[in-house]
């Protein structure tokens, strides 16, 4: 099989690195790729918004298969646009993507169909005042998030009430989010601890990946401001598989059968932020597609043809899998550090050399995923706010010594102002 992957960051290497396992995939390519893909793949020089170029693409070279990495593309339609073409896409149409791209959607759409989530209210631009009233008697602290799409970004916490004012005055006035954030939701504060969990849909039947959890703060001990995320790790000790079965009786099974009533049936990966609350799971969010970092550390726990498991959320076949003797299932335990540039979520510097990573990717233990990385004048360079992600694989053992190992393999990484949290994986060892 020919397969395209689209995206350029830690997520879709990711997804390249286990698609060019399975023996289905004959060519791979990726676009518009990064330095570390083109490692393994035949990087092309489309960007992922550019859809039709795509199309153009995935006709020209006879593509079997496309696998959509980003946000954005599936929002802006580009499931329904392949489809259309009469070409096989893994990910959800624009409408069923709905739940990650506007937020408001999300909330009501949990309400019409009893999916745990926190108490809330939606407020447009043309409602600021009635916003602003609102925080000011809503129990404190408030979460305000932008509704549609901001790079993981759009969330903010406010322990005051003139926090929140603040915060609505930049988004609803300021256009702090742009056209993301003309709509924002304000929920109460879930307590808990974190957690993500991963279904693979063909729209009724569904196969759900380890458990991960992410690290979004840009400090260690959760401080500082929210990130793309900091690194993560699988599986996560505190979803147990009692936990994990009320997941999927309580929040899975009802999102599924509440988009296919609704005419979106959920094909692809529906990714569920979860807050394991004292009431039980709550879902904090909605994501469309694989989580980034989470996937560094969940598809390589991933035993089994991936391939085919894409190709059946696609064909609608899931329950085959299921049923099959040797099914796909999880094993081991996977941590992720991101190595960051000096000042992200901040500005920061580019174009800065990287060292060390042809020692670390010697380790078979070891794989590094590149997110935010260019190749200049020959030499590997950064390009972003999150430079690699290394992530430390172990199919035995306890998750303490693959956290070491994650650790030992980030010392010979090398960059100016490189930054990256020293605790990632240590919430699992309380456990």
């Amino acid at each position: 099989m020919k397969i395209l992957v689209v995206g350029s960051g830690g997520r879709e290497h990711a997804l390249v690195w286990k698609i060019c396992q399975s023996p289905h995939s004959s060519k791979v390519y990726c676009a518009p790729g990064n330095p570390g893909i083109a490692q393994l793949a035949e990087c092309v020089p489309i960007k992922a918004s550019d859809i039709p170029g795509l199309i153009a693409f995935a006709k020209r070279q006879q593509i079997d298969l496309t696998v959509v990495g980003p946000e954005q593309p599936l929002a802006d339609g580009i499931v329904d646009r392949f489809v259309g073409e009469g070409l096989t896409v893994f990910g959800p149409t624009q409408r069923a993507a709905e739940l990650e791209w506007s937020k408001t959607f999300a909330k009501e759409f949990m309400q019409r169909h009893g999916v745990p989530t926190a108490s809330f209210r939606a407020f447009s631009a043309d409602q600021l005042k009635k916003a602003l009233r609102f925080v000011q008697t809503a129990p404190l602290p408030h979460v305000i998030k932008a509704d549609g799409l901001a790079a993981g970004k759009g969330v903010v916490m406010c322990g005051t009430s003139h926090d929140s004012s603040a915060t609505l005055e930049e988004m609803l006035s300021k256009k702090a989010f742009g056209t993301a954030g003309e709509r924002v939701v304000i929920e109460e504060c879930l307590v808990g601890e974190e957690a993500s969990v991963f279904a693979l849909s063909d729209g009724t039947d569904f196969l759900m990946l380890a458990p991960a959890q992410d690290h979004k703060r840009v400090c260690d001990g959760d401080q500082g401001k929210n990130t793309g995320g900091m690194g993560s790790y699988a599986p996560a000790p505190i979803v147990t598989t009692e936990m994990l079965r009320r997941v999927e009786r309580e929040i899975i099974v009802p999102t599924l059968k509440g988009m296919s009533a609704e005419g979106r049936p959920y094909k692809g990966c529906l990714y569920v932020g979860l807050m394991l609350t004292s009431e039980g799971p709550k879902v904090v969010e909605f994501n469309s597609r694989f989580g980034d970092p989470e996937t560094q550390v969940v598809l390589p726990l991933l035993e089994g043809d991936f391939v085919e498991l894409l190709l059946a959320s696609c064909q609608g076949t899931i329950a085959n899998l299921l049923s099959a003797p040797d099914k796909i299932v999880s094993t081991g335990s996977a941590v992720c550090v991101v190595l960051a540039s000096g000042g992200y979520p901040d500005s920061y510097e580019t174009g800065v050399p990287i060292d060390g990573l042809d020692a670390v990717t010697r380790d078979p233990s070891i794989a590094v995923f590149h997110a935010g990385t260019q190749l200049r004048d020959g030499k590997l360079v950064t390009s972003g706010g999150r430079v690699v992600g290394v992530t430390a694989i172990l199919r035995h053992g306890a998750l303490r010594e693959t956290i070491d190992a994650a650790y030992r393999a980030v010392e010979d990484v090398r960059f100016r102002g490189m930054h990256y949290r020293r605790d990632i994986g240590t919430k699992a060892l309380a456990h």
